[in-house]
């Protein structure tokens, strides 16, 4: 007897989605944070706070994402004539001098990427602290985007509420207390760039500026940074408090004895664009800076607050979801992340928190035109953060952006394809100056706010990672990703030369293997191609094979990693072309290249290989696992030759050969790979793993977990942090529950899209009862539904436009013709 499902269909923006309990989305804990990697971070896209939650001493660390180091680059080429030495490598692979390519390699390499920068540090002071604290409690209330601390000092409550409004540009901290005696506190700004502090009245302001050039923390020089007073991006930072008591105090503010107390703190730059000057032609940052602090001002507690949440929730509520049980737990959150170490216990409520809590951080920092989320979301502490804390396009910069169709944040997706327009622009220099390509862009493996794509290393970088240059072939698929989920024909056209440019440079950078290859390539083509199409060069992300003879080498030809990423780009700009009728030699061309592109091979041990010969890897378990590209977020593992099922067994067997042991950003990716694969069971488990309680990284105590997985605050451990496992988590907790498909037809006469949803595709006997609304879908359809006993009980779909769907429920397929506006189906 089939079940019953009803169909609704709705416009996306009517589905209204309903919260889930609020205490079900906190973050909580019983003592404040010591460790960044215990506190709770709030932003408005732009400008970010780090919330310690002291009781004897408070600390909020500052950032704005528009402050780097570095000035324009893009016109700039380091080596513009690099290229001549590609015909040289070329040669030493023909000859399997792998040694000789990699030294070759490096004298094609150009300048690293800048460093992003912390802002500076506000910190409260509380001057009556003789008695004693109990009742202590800090939390983060992702419903609201606000952060919390509250406790008892001498029988006395004392509150404190943090949030970062988008509305108001700006960051509002409001401290109360029952105490007759009222606040006691003494408030100041500290920086680590050059600045000068002030304060005057109830305000204080810093003025200061980063170095206009600097390099990683992992380049041997002594001096890495270059100070200018009259070079680089320049900044204001301003508090004021709204307390009768405040008055100024040297370089700071105190309160005593107000009950109530708020703070208002903005901030500018003079970051005016990647092309642009900071100082010359930068934004009028100390107006901009003074402007917002009196608006802001000027509107009370209550209002900023209300604005700042119907903002927030506007985009957070599209989602709710429940993994069996909604109620909230009382253990704090470091507790239950501990005890989820414990593979016995299951934790549905921090499973759908840690997926919450994803969509949470990207709509907090990624709102910014033209600047996106970085490796570290907008959350950094240090002048010299981890691998600076730039866009690595290896595979942090896109995985940050896996859920944001998905898990309804499109408008988050904007600050990536505004950026993108610029990385063109150097992109193409790049090209002809590193790779002898004349038509499209490139990127290589780092950029930064400046919008640099050139390979990094300096002439010094290993080239497993500094060589790599599919950065343009890997971003620009987000732009047609972008298209199936929102069918938006003006976006797709104003975008289309960026995702064009990209596919051109794969055309451009394709080299015959039979004019490479001293030996035959033992495989079958389709009948209508000719000789075949790899890399030469090829790296793969930071990987390092062993040769027959022994030799551990970076440079190869004929890389998989690379094969899998042109296929995706050049059938997504194919596409593209088809939804717009244009480029007809253009989609002629790339449907003959697609033919020619060399086939997978697999492994003798059952794996998909990374590398054109069937090689070891230095290391086994290697963090990277880019040649399954095409499983995913690729959408293309078939490659026309061999049996689809036969490479989904291969890479399968890759993952298992792997292992589950490695980094937070890896088992994020890992998650959704197994999805793919329909393998709820290590899914689930990688799942687990990727929410590993992790130690704090300064914590010396004989109990210290070190390695992937999640920290007290449930930011990502690399670890050190990183916020793209957090994103690659919670993009993967969609892939088990919904999974769906976009094409169309390459003749435009024929152009008929073909949509496929499936649910509970990946679900985990764990989940076996739930519910989830608002996720999408391609072809721009909305799913909310209820399983039962692992079984959908209750579908609605919402569809933006009239569509026919394939619907895979519940071990049966069905075709659905569904139509604009509400429809039922029994």
């Amino acid at each position: 007897m089939k079940k019953t499902f009803i169909l609704m269909l709705l416009v996306w923006a009517a589905l209204g989605a309903t919260a889930q309990d609020s205490d079900a989305l906190r973050l909580h804990y019983d003592r404040p944070a010591q460790y960044f990697e215990e506190a709770l971070v709030i932003g408005n896209g732009t400008m970010g706070g780090i919330v310690y939650g002291g009781a004897e001493s408070d600390r909020i660390s500052l950032n704005d994402i528009t402050l780097w180091t570095g000035e324009p680059c893009n016109m700039k080429v380091y080596s513009p004539e690099a290229y001549k030495t590609i015909p040289a490598i070329r040669e030493a692979l023909r000859q399997d001098d792998y040694r000789k390519a990699d030294s070759l390699q490096r004298d094609v390499q150009g300048h690293f990427s800048q460093n992003y920068q912390p802002l500076g540090q506000l910190t409260i002071e509380y001057l009556d602290t003789a008695e004693a604290v109990s009742d202590y409690r800090r939390w983060l209330d992702i419903s609201e985007a606000t952060a919390h601390t509250q406790y008892r000092r001498g029988g006395f409550r004392y509150t404190t509420e943090y949030f970062a409004t988008n509305p108001d540009s700006g960051i509002v901290v409001r401290i109360t207390t029952d105490n007759p005696r009222g606040i006691r506190a003494r408030f100041s700004l500290s920086c680590q760039l050059p600045h000068t502090t002030t304060a005057q009245g109830r305000s204080m302001q810093t003025d200061g500026y980063a170095a206009y050039a600097s390099l990683p923390s992992y380049y041997d020089v002594k001096d890495k940074f270059s100070y200018d007073p009259g070079r680089g991006i320049h900044f204001r930072t301003k508090v004021q408090i709204n307390a009768k008591s405040a008055q100024a105090d040297g370089g700071t503010l105190t309160v005593e004895g107000d009950r109530e107390v708020t703070l208002y703190i903005v901030n500018a730059t003079s970051f005016n664009g990647y092309d642009r000057d900071p100082v010359k032609q930068g934004r009028p940052y100390m107006q901009l800076a003074d402007a917002r602090i009196e608006r802001i001002a000027a509107k009370s507690y209550g209002k900023l607050r209300s604005r700042h949440i119907a903002d927030y929730r506007s985009i957070f509520d599209r989602v709710s979801l429940t993994l069996g049980s909604a109620e909230a737990l009382d253990a704090p959150t470091d507790v239950q992340l501990r005890e989820y170490l414990d593979e016995s216990r299951f934790n549905p409520q921090l499973e759908a928190l840690y997926f919450q809590y994803g969509r949470y951080l990207l709509i907090s920092c990624s709102r910014t035109p033209n600047v996106p989320a970085n490796l570290q979301g907008l959350w950094n502490e240090s002048i010299l953060p981890p691998w600076s804390c730039n866009y690595t396009s290896n595979i942090n910069l896109e995985e940050n952006y896996w859920p944001a169709e998905t898990a309804a944040m499109p408008e988050m997706h904007s600050s990536l394809f505004t950026y993108m327009k610029e990385l063109q622009g150097s992109g193409e220099l790049s090209a002809k100056a590193y790779y002898g390509v004349g038509k499209g862009w490139c990127l290589g493996h780092n950029t930064d706010i400046w919008a640099m794509t050139c390979p990094v290393g300096l002439h010094t970088g290993d080239p497993s990672w500094a060589n790599w240059n599919m950065g343009g072939a890997w971003v620009s698929t987000h732009i047609w990703e972008h298209y199936t989920f929102s069918l938006d024909k003006d976006f797709l056209t104003e975008y289309y030369p960026v995702l064009k440019g990209a596919a051109e440079f794969c055309l451009g950078w394709l080299f015959p293997l039979d004019s490479l290859s001293p030996f035959p390539s033992p495989l079958i083509l389709h009948p209508s191609a000719v000789s075949p199409l790899i890399t030469a060069p090829s790296t793969s992300p930071e990987n390092i094979f062993v040769t027959d003879k022994g030799y551990h080498g970076r440079s190869c030809y004929g890389g998989f990693a690379d094969i899998a990423m042109i296929r995706e780009c050049l059938a997504d700009a194919r596409d593209a072309a088809v939804v717009l009728e244009k480029d007809r030699d253009f989609i002629d061309e790339i449907d003959k290249v697609l033919l020619r592109l060399h086939p997978y091979k697999i492994g003798k041990k059952g794996n998909l290989q990374e590398w054109f010969w069937d090689w070891e890897d230095e290391d086994p378990h290697h963090r990277h696992q880019t040649h399954l590209f095409g499983l995913y977020p690729g959408h293309r593992l078939d490659d026309g030759v061999n049996k689809k099922d036969a490479l989904q067994r291969a890479a399968a067997r890759t993952l298992e050969l792997k292992g589950d042991r490695t980094t937070g950003w890896s088992t994020g990716w890992r998650v959704n790979l197994y999805a793919r694969l329909h393998d709820a069971k290590n899914a689930y488990h990688i799942y687990r793993k990727l929410l590993s309680y992790v130690s704090p990284d300064r914590y010396k105590g004989p109990d210290a977990r070190r390695g992937g997985g999640t920290y007290p605050n449930l930011l990502d451990a690399h670890s050190p942090f990183q916020i793209d496992g957090n994103f690659g988590g919670c993009a993967g907790v969609v892939e088990m529950l919904m999974q769906s498909n976009y094409t169309v037809n390459s003749q435009p006469s024929t152009l008929i899209p073909q949509i496929s949803i499936e649910l509970l595709p990946a679900l985990p006997a764990n989940w076996k009862d739930g519910k989830v609304s608002g996720i999408r879908a391609r072809g721009g359809i909305t799913v909310s539904m209820e399983w039962k006993e692992s079984r959908v009980t209750a579908l609605t779909l919402t569809a933006q436009q009239p569509c026919r769907v394939t619907l895979l429920v519940n071990g049966q397929q069905r075709e659905i013709t569904l139509k604009k506006g509400k429809n039922l189906i029994n």
